[in-house]
């Protein structure tokens, strides 16, 4: 392969990065919402680039659970039923379990500087109610734990599986009012295992945070089957 060539290919794969970041970050933030199409030639001439970039973003978002490629319906937003997941959190607990353990390994300031100032924004907004905030600083906790292991193979694997439970939508199984008070007593709990340095402990707490999500979902799959 000559330069010219190394360089076209590079180029290709660049802004293979970038359209897939860019439709994985609007998957995230709810602007694209499962069933949504995806059209290959409306993504490339807004973003001013050529189809095959675009194309190998879709294979790529395909690989992380997130897009579906439907028999002549072309590519859509995935959409996933509760059963699902459920399976999903059949995997996060164990992961949860392994975040709190290694997390509690790194150094006590460095993690205290991460997460003190979401706590105590996470503190503000139960004061003041905000459940759809909270919500979203919920996600940036365990975000921070996971990068605190300093693994990134367990980083990604844990962001894909969050990601992919984006794509379930269920209006009964949000955060309220009352829930986020009982939700930041356990994330005071579990930063505080982190912060001290004690694994087991902090494994045990994620361990059963994540757990109580996967009951939470399983009575919400049962209300709505009623």
């Amino acid at each position: 392969m000559n330069a010219p060539d190394s360089i076209a290919l590079l180029r290709t794969q660049s802004l293979t990065g970038l359209v897939q970041e860019a439709l994985e970050q609007q998957i995230v933030a709810g602007d694209l919402k499962p069933g949504d199409p995806l059209r290959e030639g409306a993504i490339a001439t807004a973003m001013g680039i050529s189809r095959g970039p675009v194309r190998e973003a879709f294979r790529m978002l395909e690989a992380r659970g997130l897009v579906d490629f439907a028999k002549n319906c072309g590519v859509q937003v995935r959409k996933l039923d509760g059963e699902q997941a459920a399976q999903i959190y059949q995997v996060r607990i164990p992961l949860e379990a392994l975040i709190g353990e290694l997390a509690a390994q790194h150094s006590p300031a460095e993690t205290d500087r991460v997460l003190s100032p979401l706590m105590a924004q996470m503190k503000q907004l139960v004061k003041q109610e905000d459940v759809a905030a909270y919500a979203g600083l919920n996600l940036e906790f365990h975000d921070a734990l996971a990068r605190l292991t300093g693994n990134v193979a367990l980083h990604d694997t844990y962001r894909r599986l969050v990601i992919q439970l984006k794509l379930f939508r269920t209006h009964t199984f949000k955060h309220a009012p009352e829930t986020i008070r009982a939700s930041l007593a356990e994330h005071t709990a579990i930063y505080q295992a982190v912060v001290t340095q004690d694994s087991q402990m902090a494994s045990r707490l994620l361990r059963e945070h994540a757990e109580d999500s996967l009951r939470r979902l399983r009575i919400a799959l049962s209300s709505s089957a009623v």
